[in-house]
């Protein structure tokens, strides 16, 4: 009887008033949750103890990095889909994305036998086309820009008589994303925080319908990158102000947030912090040197809240959503060289030499007395920035300690070596 209620009830607009959207949703989300749970992952909760050690808080990871296409939105895009056939007369679901949307519902499509389109922009990477076209898709390469893409997709939904699926705009992927709370119910029942990344605003609105109507204590934050804060600029006011910029957690990077979204947002989430790249970029490489875990920029956000210390937590236990893990291979690695970097675990030393025999060797000599093992080495001796005589050399080693580099530095120097520390 429940499920039929739920069934039947006619779906509130953006404009109507808050509480009847939050309660829809909150009597959707438990329907969602029996009509995926056959092609969904309950993702785990589990702790770091390195992470617990460095808050001091107990601190929970929920993993849908782990979900069925590398991120939550396979829980959203389900539920829509099947919705939409139990209302009858479906001939197909079109979409537009260059990331995670666009594999959710290609797979959703794939899984319910359902045609899908999935326009991309151009520019997004081959990686993500293969992901998406494996699913069974047909997949469009259209625009520069997601909003050429966007608009292409609505006409092709005219044209083919297709639904189209909003990424996060959508009372039903909003419920679908809502599950994620309910498990975060059933695994910790005594949470007290949770924190969650915040792009359109589909995750975070579904999660914390979920938590507030279940327990209106529980706090839940939103976390934004600064370059994408779109989120935090609505709700400030400042929406005409806000430029969306290339960003480390580039699922999150939204022009404009959704307007049931936005509202449901404003209404139950307690606070929206922000993170500057770097704090990304660390959490990251935190996730994946400390946990095993590989999470995307965006899924990395509330991790960076709190090793940033931009989010303090008033109580524990805390669970902060791992959204995804579907990053770019080669951005992953320029992270972790970045990272070692700054540890001083991979280091550059820069000089100009005397261009003659034997200097190379005496220099590798000492490198390889301090166990400094060597990644890449350059030697010009054309530039014309150089006198004749002279060569440029320079070394990329990894170190074990800092130290180790200083007496190697040191070494060179009383040899007549003048080289100069650099970060990669």
């Amino acid at each position: 009887m429940y499920l039929e209620v739920v069934a039947f009830t006619q779906q509130p607009s953006p404009y109507d008033p808050v509480e009847k959207i939050i309660d829809y949703v909150y009597k959707l989300i438990p329907v969602a949750k029996q009509s995926i749970k056959n092609y969904i992952h309950e993702t785990p909760v589990v702790s770091i103890t390195s992470l617990v050690e460095r808050v001091g808080r107990q601190v929970y990871l929920k993993l849908e990095n782990l979900q069925k296409t590398g991120a939550y939105k396979a829980r959203g895009a389900t539920f829509k889909i099947k919705r939409l056939l139990e209302k009858g007369g479906l001939k197909g679901v079109v979409a537009a994305s260059s990331g995670n949307h666009a594999q959710a519902v290609a797979y959703a499509a794939r899984v319910n036998n359902v045609p899908a389109v999935i326009v991309m922009p151009e520019t997004a990477s081959a990686t993500k086309v293969q992901a998406t076209r494996s699913y069974g898709a047909e997949v469009l390469l259209y625009g520069t820009i997601y909003d050429e893409a966007y608009s292409k997709a609505l006409e092709i939904a005219r044209e083919r008589g297709y639904e189209f699926i909003h990424p996060f705009d959508d009372l039903e992927i909003i419920a679908g994303q809502g599950t994620i709370g309910l498990e975060i119910l059933e695994q910790l029942p005594s949470v007290r925080e949770v924190l969650v990344p915040i792009g359109g605003g589909g995750l975070v609105s579904g999660i914390a319908t979920a938590l507030k109507k279940y327990d209106p204590s529980i706090r839940v934050v939103g976390v934004q990158p600064r370059e994408a804060a779109s989120m935090k600029y609505l709700l400030e006011g400042k929406l005409s102000e806000y430029i969306p910029r290339l960003s480390i957690a580039d699922g999150v990077v939204v022009k404009k947030p959704g307007n049931y979204t936005s509202r449901i947002v404003a209404e139950l989430v307690d606070d929206i912090v922000v993170v500057d790249e770097e704090d990304i970029s660390s959490s990251v490489f935190f996730l994946l040197e400390r946990g095993k875990i590989i999470a995307e920029g965006a899924g990395a956000l509330p991790v960076a809240a709190l090793l940033s210390e931009k989010y303090v937590p008033e109580n524990e236990p805390v669970v902060l959503v791992v959204s995804g893990g579907n990053i770019d291979p080669t951005l992953l690695s320029r992270i972790i060289v970045h990272e070692l970097s700054k540890d001083g675990r991979l280091v550059t030393l820069r000089g100009v030499v005397d261009d003659k025999p034997g200097v190379l060797h005496s220099i590798i000599e000492v490198i390889a007395k301090y166990k400094l093992n060597i990644v890449d080495i350059k030697h010009d001796r054309i530039s014309p920035h150089l006198l004749p005589t002279k060569a440029y050399v320079e070394l990329v080693f990894e170190a074990s300690t800092p130290e180790l580099v200083d007496k190697a530095l040191e070494e060179l120097r009383h040899r007549g070596y003048w080289f100069k520390k650099k970060l990669v």
